[in-house]
């Protein structure tokens, strides 16, 4: 384990040791529908999550206090950028054998989803635009764990992670980039345009940072009905060169909204290095300057990403605002598509690469899940092969559903065009 990964947990934490965590739900209205009730029951659960990794003295407790950890405004990611470091295995803490699975089974879910439609798209068989994630697996494994279906959750045009940690359908993904009826948005939308409100993902978009003002709204309706429910916008560390980022950080913050702001920065927007385009590649220091909550952790450390989110989630829940969330992490393939652009990054290199895929958020967590005994290499082993099993049967089967109904074309663009 790294020195900083040893300042993190046993600095920062131990100085708000003292409260314990308030577990309580947020405050509701006095009178208060049956329904509702079973929705703070659901959150009441997720809250109940927190009180073992409270108790280890990660988490402080649910209030505004952010300023005495605020950084200076020269601070840089420094060793988090630097592919050499955090390369060890993971520290898992005091995180049971069944969240570690949890967490492994869907990092390698979303990766051998990714991979799969990575050979898909070299076949020609997919004709959308193909924006792969593969190396970012940690982010929404780690975010989702403290969602319910009743939050509304926003991904960017590299979402298949955040699709499918929250839950979302194998098949109806497949089916989605293949163009067919049987897709998540009914093969009207491909690859970055995803859509499953059963599990709380109300969409993605191409638009750079389009979503993120949208979550916002969604956390001032939760806000304004009384609901204990949360929004989350993930976004890239290009997205935050657009305004609409600065204008939602801002209201949230004025508003005390429940959103958290997930910014997975790889270092790159399209093809361009951070170095390049922002005087500080520290992202955080813009949600900072908002006065939101915030915390920059590994983005190939599920753990550190689970306990982080947890925070600010559990923080925005209570209604003390909204959460900024910086994972530095990396991806292994190119801007879109199945390549590595190694020849048109302007900084990118066979080496760079190399070296971040030695931080490989997978290999990581499951090496020290072996060394801990919470699970063997064989049963490791067996997971991936029955993932990637349900993966083949899942694409086979998307390969034959049907396509869309000509006469649909114009279904949900018009609001009567069926009339």
């Amino acid at each position: 384990m790294s020195s900083e990964n040893t300042a993190r947990r046993d600095a920062a934490p131990k100085s708000r040791r003292a409260s314990p965590l308030d577990t309580s739900p947020p405050a509701m209205p006095a009178s208060v529908d049956p329904e509702l009730q079973h929705e703070i029951g659901d959150v009441r659960d997720l809250i109940g999550r927190l009180q073992h990794v409270a108790e280890a003295g990660y988490f402080g407790p649910a209030d505004t206090d952010f300023g005495a950890k605020r950084p200076a405004a020269t601070e840089t990611l420094d060793s988090l950028a630097d592919p050499r470091d955090h390369t060890e295995p993971l520290d898992l803490g005091i995180w049971a054998a069944d969240d570690t699975i949890k967490f492994l089974r869907m990092q390698m879910l979303i990766r051998s989803v990714e991979d799969r439609l990575g050979k898909m798209t070299e076949a020609g068989d997919i004709v959308c635009p193909v924006h792969l994630a593969i190396g970012q697996e940690a982010p929404p494994t780690g975010v989702s764990h403290w969602l319910t279906p009743k939050d509304r959750v926003f991904g960017a045009h590299r979402s298949h992670g955040h699709y499918l940690a929250l839950g979302g359908n194998v098949y109806q993904l497949f089916a989605e980039v293949l163009g067919r009826a049987d897709g998540c948005s009914r093969g009207m939308g491909g690859s970055m345009h995803l859509y499953g409100p059963e599990v709380g993902f109300q969409g993605s978009v191409p638009i750079v940072a389009a979503t993120v003002p949208v979550a916002v709204g969604a956390a001032l309706a939760a806000k304004k009905d009384g609901t204990p429910h949360v929004a989350v916008a993930y976004f890239g560390d290009g997205a935050v060169e657009e305004g609409g980022v600065h204008e939602s950080l801002n209201l949230a913050a004025q508003m005390k909204l429940p959103v958290l702001f997930v910014c997975e920065n790889n270092l790159y927007a399209s093809h361009m290095d951070i170095a390049q385009r922002q005087p500080n590649d520290r992202t955080a220091r813009i949600a900072e300057a908002h006065s939101v909550a915030t915390a920059v952790i590994d983005g190939n450390d599920v753990i550190a990403v689970a306990e982080a989110a947890g925070e600010l989630i559990h923080n925005a829940r209570c209604g003390n605002g909204p959460g900024y969330l910086e994972a530095v992490t990396y991806r292994w393939r190119g801007h879109v598509g199945p390549d590595e652009n190694i020849d048109v990054g302007l900084r990118r290199s066979p080496e760079e690469l190399a070296a971040w895929k030695l931080r490989d958020p997978v290999s990581r967590l499951r090496t020290a899940m072996i060394a801990r005994g919470d699970i063997s290499a064989e049963t490791a082993d067996a997971f991936a092969g029955e993932i990637a099993d349900g993966v083949d049967e899942a694409a086979a089967r998307a390969y034959d559903a049907p396509w869309p109904d000509e006469n649909a074309l114009l279904d949900y663009v018009y609001v009567n065009n069926r009339d």
